[in-house]
Formats: structure tokens, sequence, C-alpha cells
């Protein structure tokens, strides 16, 4: 008794049907094919809470590419690291050391 399994073979959508959401990775197996995998795309980078500057030291990466990495690499370590840029954390320094005074 012959039994022969075909393999199905699951067609993406054509490109001009397809959304931009999945960015197209050109990727090369071992047996030397050309393929192309479909991945989401990274978020934007993260901005200041105060005045809207783009945040330094903080990685553009999905979040569950972000529980893999350090924690002190996901922020920077100061008071206010990834919320806020140095600028802002200065003059909130400053307003909360001057209330201190007052008081």
């Amino acid at each position: 008794m012959n039994l022969y399994f075909h393999r199905v073979r699951i067609k993406m959508p054509e490109p001009y049907k397809r959304s931009r959401s999945l960015r197209r990775v050109k990727k090369v197996t071992p047996g030397a094919r050309n393929i192309t995998h479909y991945e989401k795309r990274k978020p934007q980078i993260a901005h200041c809470g105060g005045c809207g500057r783009p945040l330094s030291g903080v990685p553009r990466e999905r979040p569950s590419d972000l529980k893999r990495i350090p924690k002190t690499q996901r922020r920077p370590q100061r008071p206010y690291g990834g919320v806020l840029c140095t600028i802002c954390t200065r003059q909130k320094m400053v307003k909360m050391a001057r209330n201190i005074e007052l008081e």
C-alpha cells in the first residue's frame, strides 16, 4: 500500500495585496534557497515626557526583545531615566530643591 504525503504549501498574499505593516527580511536557508521572512516592525524611538525630545540611551526594540536584554541596558541609570531627558530631569531637580528650601 503506497501512501503519498503531499506537502501543503501555504502561499503568502501577493505583494500588492499585502500591507506594509510587516517588514520583509531576506534569509538564506542551509540548502542555499533565498526566502523572505515577514517580521513586525520596530516601534518608534522613545520620547521625553516633558518636552518630547527623543531619549538617548533607550533601545528601539519590541517589548519581547527588551525582556531579553539586561535591565541596565534598557534605560539610563539616573533618576527619571527612560522617562525624562537630561534637561527636563535637571529642571525638575532644581524645582524640587527650591521647594525644599522654601519650606
